[in-house]
């Protein structure tokens, strides 16, 4: 009974890293990485907060990226937004449903709610598919309603999928490059890492202050434990 509860519980996320049968790949992102995060910062509000907003995260936040308020308002503030509102979007709900089908979702925590993993795959797997009302299409995520924003950094890709004619054994996924973009595959890798990292880092901006508070926190109980069983002995070695 309990496994079978168990099993229940871990499909929605099995089924989630499965993305339809196409590979996960592992993001290879460093939270303290403040130049990683100026550029995946960068990259979000010039490609990604046109459709979706990021409601939880104020700019002012991004000082603790080691931007001045200056630089904020210069480079990373596109709209008549003040430094400490929140990155919110003109696109409503109802707009952005007639034009994808669906309402664009907000991503302040979509880095929590997909991962890591998920995300930097997903954003590398985008493919030309003219059956497709958008013309394109996803391989980790098949008829995704959104377009490729970055296809002008990675530029047009085509996907063949070949069934193996062995039982259970997963299918073979082939890339080929219709047209070049702006960046070569280890540059739009880097760019993305960048992106996801700070979709990461917008979940939980005190991500890495709570792990060290952390670390010192259990430290000190550590301390403690030991002055606590010290005294438990001294305390308790006259009694038989």
């Amino acid at each position: 009974m309990r496994s079978l509860l168990l099993a229940v519980l871990l499909l929605p996320l099995q089924a989630l890293a499965a993305g339809g049968g196409y590979r996960l790949d592992r993001a290879p992102i460093d939270p303290t990485d403040l130049m990683s995060l100026q550029s995946g910062a960068r990259t979000f509000v010039n490609y990604c907060l046109n459709c979706h907003g990021a409601q939880f995260m104020r700019y002012n936040r991004l000082a603790d990226l080691g931007l001045t308020e200056a630089q904020i308002r210069d480079n990373l503030v596109f709209t008549d937004a003040k430094i400490g509102e929140t990155m919110r979007v003109a696109l409503g709900a109802k707009e952005g449903k007639a034009m994808f089908g669906v309402a664009p979702p907000d991503l302040t925590v979509i880095g929590r709610a997909r991962g890591a993993d998920w995300l930097y795959t997903y954003l590398r797997a985008f493919y030309r598919d003219p059956g497709s009302p958008t013309g394109w299409n996803n391989a980790l995520f098949p008829q995704v309603a959104m377009p490729h924003v970055l296809w002008t950094l990675q530029g047009e890709r085509r996907l063949k999928v070949v069934s193996r004619a062995a039982e259970h054994a997963p299918d073979e996924f082939q890339w080929s490059q219709i047209s070049p973009g702006e960046q070569n595959t280890v540059q739009y890798d880097a760019t993305v890492r960048d992106l996801v990292n700070f979709l990461v880092y917008m979940g939980e901006p005190v991500a890495s202050s709570r792990k060290r508070i952390g670390v010192v926190v259990l430290f000190a109980l550590g301390i403690l434990f030991i002055l606590a069983y010290a005294l438990k002995k001294e305390y308790w070695k006259d009694v038989k």
